[in-house]
This record gives structure tokens, sequence and C-alpha cells, in this order.
């Protein structure tokens, strides 16, 4: 007679093996669900309250916490895929436990209609953070300190942020982010919400098609940014932004330091630009910016470029010039030349 024993394990394992397979599925319909859903069912009221500069992660948590979704990831997913991605709203919110996400995102993403402007700020192309910093101290918004502060704060929640590598030392993390533009602020507005405002911008701006052009060229986010925080402070006529991307890319290809003045005067002014000239002592500061001192681009963007800046550098002039000089100090335009001898004779 044969053991049975054999036949009774196999059978277990295929009820366990199935019953993991059904939960699976169950799971992955719920997460589909809440990811998808677009109608309400019954359920019961809950209040929640969505601190001031909460990411969306931290929001979702809330709302798992409150048994009013299951899977934050599916909520996240949602959130970043619609026009509400950065704008959800701090505040105490009436929710049910029968709403579809998307219900609960279009109420979360609610702006108050009666808020009045306080104050409107602009961000010239080209400001550093600290000039920015400085700037809104000077309209009497918020200190230096608090703005700086701000900037410093890990809790913002943007896709292109995750370009910027591990590891690197920067002035501050998110330099050549903060997208230049006027803005209004409010009463309440605070420094975060002064920040993600600027990142907000510069994720609209950013958009699919420069995106789709940067992966073309192999250039990250960090990467657009920080050539084009060089093409900014260098170039007054936008003609020739494509043209000093262009040398950027030759003197790159060819192995040859930048030798950008701006990466220079970026550490040597801690940010400020209060000097115009560099010296031959200023071309000696041991800072990872400086382009006299070390071959390829800064450690980081230098300041917060325009989008006139970021789509030179997405569609460089081709040439051959390796070198530039100012021709007119008024203009600041520029003489472009393919040899140093070419350079020293134009001078």
């Amino acid at each position: 007679m044969k053991n049975p024993k054999p036949l009774i394990v196999i059978s277990i394992i295929l009820v366990i093996v199935l019953a993991i397979l059904i939960y699976g599925y169950s799971q992955y319909k719920i997460y589909q669900e809440e990811y998808q859903g677009t109608e309400s069912t019954q359920g019961e009221d809950v209040e929640v309250v969505i601190p001031e500069g909460a990411a969306t992660k931290q929001i979702a948590q809330i709302l798992k916490d409150n048994g009013l979704i299951q899977f934050p990831s599916a909520f996240v997913k949602r959130v970043k895929e619609s026009e509400y991605r950065g704008v959800l709203q701090p505040g105490t919110f009436t929710l049910n436990t029968g709403m579809s996400t998307w219900e609960m995102i279009e109420i979360l993403g609610q702006v108050e209609p009666t808020r009045t402007v306080k104050a409107t700020v602009t961000i010239p192309e080209g400001f550093s953070i600290e000039q920015i910093a400085a700037r809104m101290a000077s309209e009497g918004i918020c200190t230096q300190d608090e703005f700086l502060e701000a900037v410093q704060d890990d809790n913002y929640d943007y896709a292109f942020l995750d370009s910027i590598p591990d590891g690197i030392t920067v002035n501050y993390r998110l330099q050549g982010f903060l997208f230049p533009a006027t803005y209004d602020v409010y009463e309440d507005t605070t420094p975060h919400d002064l920040v993600n405002m600027m990142l907000q911008k510069f994720d609209e701006v950013y958009d699919a098609d420069m995106q789709n052009q940067a992966q073309a060229l192999g250039y990250s986010a960090f990467e657009v940014v920080t050539r084009a925080s060089i093409v900014e402070r260098e170039a007054k006529i936008d003609d020739e932004r494509p043209l000093i991307a262009g040398v950027i890319n030759n003197r790159l290809e060819q192995g040859m330091m930048l030798q950008m003045c701006p990466t220079v005067l970026y550490p040597i002014t801690n940010g400020i630009y209060d000097k115009s000239e560099v010296t031959y002592d200023d071309l000696e500061i041991d800072s990872p910016y400086n382009t006299y001192k070390y071959t390829g681009l800064p450690v980081g963007p230098i300041c917060n470029p325009g989008e006139v800046s970021m789509q030179a550098v997405l569609n460089p002039a081709e040439h051959n010039y390796l070198y530039y000089h100012v021709d007119n100090e008024e203009t600041g335009s520029h003489i472009f030349t393919e040899t140093y001898e070419q350079h020293l004779e134009t001078q």
C-alpha cells in the first residue's frame, strides 16, 4: 500500500499557494481600485489634519493612518500623474471612508479663492539661492535665515530632485531648481511655501519635451541646470546662449578646463556675486565649483537659470569655438574664436 503522506503534503502546499495567489490578487485589485477608482461608496466621515509643508508621501500616510486608504503608494502615484502634483493644501478636511482616491485628491487640492496678495516678488534669471534669500529679506517677506532654512529642508516631492547625485558637496542642494519668475506672496505664505512655488514652477517649465531632449543628450535634470547656470551667468544676449553652450560642449569633449569666470565668482562671493572681475589670486580658490582648478563641470549649479538658458543647453550651437571674450561692455556681446592665438589677437 502506498504511503499517502506525500499526497497530503502536496495538497497542503497547493492549498497554501492557492491562498497566497487569491490574497495577492485581491490586494492587487484593491490597489488598482485605489489608484484608478473615481466612484464613491457609503462610508464614514473622517476629519484629517494636513500640516503645512507636508509632502505627498506624508499626506498618503496620514490618510492610511485614518483608515481612508490602504496603499499610500497608489495615492502618491495618482497625485504625481495628475494636475494636483505639488499643490495639495494644508488644513483640516472632512473626508469619507467611501470616497475614491481621486475624490480625496480633488478635495485636498482645493485652493481657497479668498486669499489676499500681500506682496509680489520677482526673482531674476541667474539669481543664486543666496541672492534670492537676500531679496526676500529686502522685500520684508522673510529673513534670509528663514528662507535658507526652508531651502535646506528635504521635504519636497519632485521627480527632478532625484537627479541630484548622492554625496556631492554643494552649497545648496536645490540650487538651480528655484525657477526665476514673479511670485505672489500671501499673508499665510511661509518660506517653505515660497521654495515649493519655485520648485513647482520649474516642474512646469521642465516639461516632457525638455526631459526627452535631455535624455537624448544623456543629461540628467541636474546636469541641465548645472550647464544652464553657467550659460545664464556668462551671457547677456539671448542669441549668444546657444553659442556659449556649444563652447562648453567643445571644451569638455577635448578634455580642456572650462575656465568660466562665474564658477570662480560664485565661491569667492559666497553666492552673492557682488564683484564682477576675477583676479589671478581668485583663480586659485580651492573650490569644487572652480573650473580653473578642476576639469569638467562644477560640482553643481552656480545659480538658478531661466528657460532660455536651459533651452540653449538642450539645443547648443554646433561650431568649433573654444574661446570667447567680452567685446562690448554695455551690451555684453562676445567675440568667439577657435584658437588661443585668435583669442589673443581679438582682445
